[in-house]
């Protein structure tokens, strides 16, 4: 076996060693629903899974990869499969870009890339497929570099999604800058591994619009002493504070990520690395645009670019634009431990150096992330609407897009209704709206601010509205005392403390 295989090898364990201390309760049967983060039980093909329902196309592809994986293995396993994997891609790609003949330089690469504040935030704020592009940068520079299997290097992007590709194409892009031959093919293949949500939200007869609201609600944010731009040099930021792993407040912690970070920076700067101004020249592109919307004229930028097209909302949420500068940082550490390679100790001990800087991220980040399953009204409830022949949409209330359910340890998470429940051609319809403190993003779904609109009178009509079924599976005691009222009228089939399903029988309105 050839060095560079063994050192991928050796990587790849490593990495699956820090995503087990990592995940923990996580790989216990079952699912990790944290914010975005939404498995279900046997998922099925739907108008939602391709794009073709709902507001943006944010779930194409990576929901039909999920929903594809799992009718081979079970859906618990597969999302197991995918936390761990990004694990091992990231800290593997990153030690084959370190040009060492040692061992030790290329694992605290590894170790750094995924274990950071960084992975840290968007592992708990859920966006998991974002996280596997991520995980598959080192790959795609690595491809840039040699200008060989680029197409490969980026299926994780691609299996991620919008999101996904927009951070590999400001990474890949100026990576590759000095040479025009391969700019072109990584445009060409940006392009075509872009065209699944492409086409699909060109095809939108409705098109698309960007709440502006969301720049503000957005916009990376103070999770250090050190401002918004210092938190984005130690690679926070994240605007949603619950994302925050535990203890990260510490003044002591917070100037060790910095500083280790910044040494990373350095290093890279400072090496011989042939190809290194392209890489830094996309960090430093990622951290302009993650740093833009915290200035009054950098959000109006931000706005007015929405207004004239709703696809630019991708950069609202820019702090996830400092990968490769995350990346940069990686490879200058390992670089910076060629220094000390003869001390094997030495090396060692700078391999967890990233974990002792962040040691909150270990166990599901205390706790956070753990494994739950979903409870058995939900399955029946689905039963009862998989077997009935008549049309109709499913509504779910309250109609708000964010859940804590009590089975579920109360933590915030996106309402797994919508993929739940869509069996086969039936519409599951949710809001997809987002409340971020005093503001609200508005809902990006015709059809959902539609029923918006119903719901405000005092006794809104349901089965009018095209609803042969009601969810409600949250709720105030207030709240579900007025979905009551609302539902005199039709039948309960389902009730448990978890979840009451609602049928209107007899014709619906065909929508």
């Amino acid at each position: 076996m050839s060095h560079p295989a063994r050192a991928g090898l050796s990587a790849a364990l490593l990495g699956l060693v820090l995503g087990c201390v990592a995940l923990g309760p996580a790989l216990g049967w079952g699912f990790v629903l944290v914010q975005d983060m939404v498995f279900v039980p046997e998922p099925e093909f739907s108008r939602f899974t391709f794009g073709l329902a709902g507001g943006a196309a944010r779930v194409v592809p990576s929901d039909a990869v999920v929903t594809a994986l799992a009718q081979v293995l079970p859906a618990e396993l597969v999302q197991k499969a995918i936390l761990l994997g990004i694990f091992v891609l990231g800290c593997s790609g990153t030690a084959l870009l370190v040009p060492s003949d040692s061992l030790g330089p290329r694992l605290v690469a590894g170790a750094f890339y995924v274990w950071n504040p960084y992975v840290a935030e968007r592992l708990l704020i859920g966006q998991w497929a974002l996280l596997l592009g991520y995980a598959g940068l080192p790959w795609v520079v690595r491809a840039v570099w040699s200008g060989r299997r680029l197409a490969l290097a980026m299926l994780p992007a691609a299996v991620g999604g919008f999101a996904a590709m927009t951070v590999t194409a400001i990474t890949a892009l100026p990576a590759a800058v000095p040479r025009p031959r391969v700019v072109a093919k990584v445009a060409v293949v940006l392009a075509l591994f872009s065209l699944p949500w492409l086409v699909v939200t060109a095809l939108r007869p409705y098109g698309i619009e960007g709440d502006p609201v969301g720049v503000a609600a957005f916009a990376a944010r103070a999770d250090t002493p050190f401002g918004a731009v210092g938190s984005l040099l130690s690679l926070g930021g994240i605007w949603n504070a619950y994302a925050v792993p535990p203890g990260y407040e510490s003044l002591v912690g917070a100037v060790a990520r910095l500083v280790l970070t910044l040494v990373g920076v350095v290093a890279f700067l400072r090496s011989r690395l042939p190809d290194k101004w392209g890489l830094a020249g996309a960090a430093a592109v990622g951290l302009a645009v993650a740093s833009v919307g915290v200035s009054g004229p950098g959000r109006a930028a931000f706005e007015w670019l929405i207004g004239v097209w709703g696809g630019f909302g991708v950069f609202r949420d820019a702090q996830q634009y400092v990968a490769p500068l995350a990346l940069v940082a990686a490879l200058g550490l390992g670089l910076l431990t060629e220094h000390v390679a003869g001390r094997k100790a030495w090396v060692g001990a700078l391999v967890l150096v990233p974990v002792a800087v962040l040691p909150t991220l270990a166990w599901g980040a205390l706790g956070r992330l753990d494994a739950v399953r979903y409870p058995d009204g939900w399955t029946a409830a689905r039963e009862v609407i998989r077997r009935d022949p008549e049309p109709g949409e499913v509504l779910v209330l309250p109609f708000e897009s964010y859940r804590r359910f009590p089975w579920n340890g109360h933590r915030a998470v996106l309402d797994p209704a919508q993929r739940f429940f869509a069996v086969a051609g039936r519409r599951v319809v949710t809001n997809d709206a987002v409340r971020v403190g005093g503001l609200v993003v508005g809902s990006e779904d015709p059809r959902a601010q539609e029923v918006e609109r119903v719901l405000v009178g005092p006794s809104p009509d349901l089965r009018a509205a095209g609803f042969r079924y009601v969810i409600v599976d949250a709720g105030t005691v207030g709240e579900r005392h007025r979905f009551d009222v609302w539902l005199r009228s039709a039948k309960v089939l389902v009730d448990t403390g978890d979840l009451r399903l609602y049928r209107f029988d007899g014709q619906v309105a065909a929508r």
